[in-house]
């Protein structure tokens, strides 16, 4: 497959390119930071924005999925913003016009919500971010594409690539689940053609 991922600089973007590589798959990353990935056998780095849809959709033809990673930087994330809304808008209009039909998109499981102590505390100080994520996914749900949306809990820095998943909640069990792991999910679902239409929670 060719792969065109969005995020690919971030932590859990590196995964992806390195998993996805692992398995054979023709990889284009899309990053406004080109200097920061290294030259691989099977790996076209672009420069672009993620959110200039224009040159989005010039870079899609060819490929036969996206896999979206990106994320907002920290700081961003505990403020009112729209970031992750319009990295969504940019890429469903890319890939509608481009004509390519396959997404698997990161989220994150605080928009399960839940009622215990620890939980009520995150979706607090996460508020705004939830909301910009919510957004996020409403622009994806309601389009066309074959979308697929991953929400995992706190991410950790780990080499192994199990995961659990589960439709519409966390799976049982502690919440937490590595980077490589979620890149791996992501790279799986595309591989599978899986959980199509799906908003699946992750844990290790």
């Amino acid at each position: 497959m060719r792969l065109f991922v969005l995020g690919g600089t971030g932590r859990t973007g590196t995964e992806v390119l390195d998993i996805a590589l692992a398995h054979g798959h023709a990889v284009t990353a899309f990053v406004r930071s080109p200097e920061k990935i290294s030259a691989r056998t099977g790996l076209a780095v672009v420069a672009g924005d993620p959110l200039d849809t224009n040159a989005v959709r010039r870079a899609l033809p060819g490929h036969d999925a996206v896999v979206s990673v990106l994320g907002a930087p920290p700081r961003e994330a505990l403020r009112p913003g729209t970031l992750m809304t319009d990295f969504a808008a940019s890429t469903v209009g890319a890939m509608t016009a481009a004509g390519i039909d396959r997404l698997a998109i990161l989220s994150a499981a605080v928009l399960f919500g839940g009622t215990d102590l620890a939980t009520r505390f995150f979706s607090w100080l996460l508020r705004h971010h939830a909301r910009d994520l919510t957004t996020m996914e409403a622009i994806v749900t309601a389009s066309d594409l074959a979308w697929t949306i991953a929400r995992p809990p706190r991410l950790v820095r780990m080499r192994e690539e199990r995961y659990r998943s589960a439709e519409g909640a966390l799976p049982p069990g502690k919440r937490i689940v590595s980077f490589r792991a979620v890149a791996a999910y992501l790279v799986d679902a595309v591989e599978r053609k899986a959980h199509v239409r799906e908003i699946r929670g992750l844990v290790r």
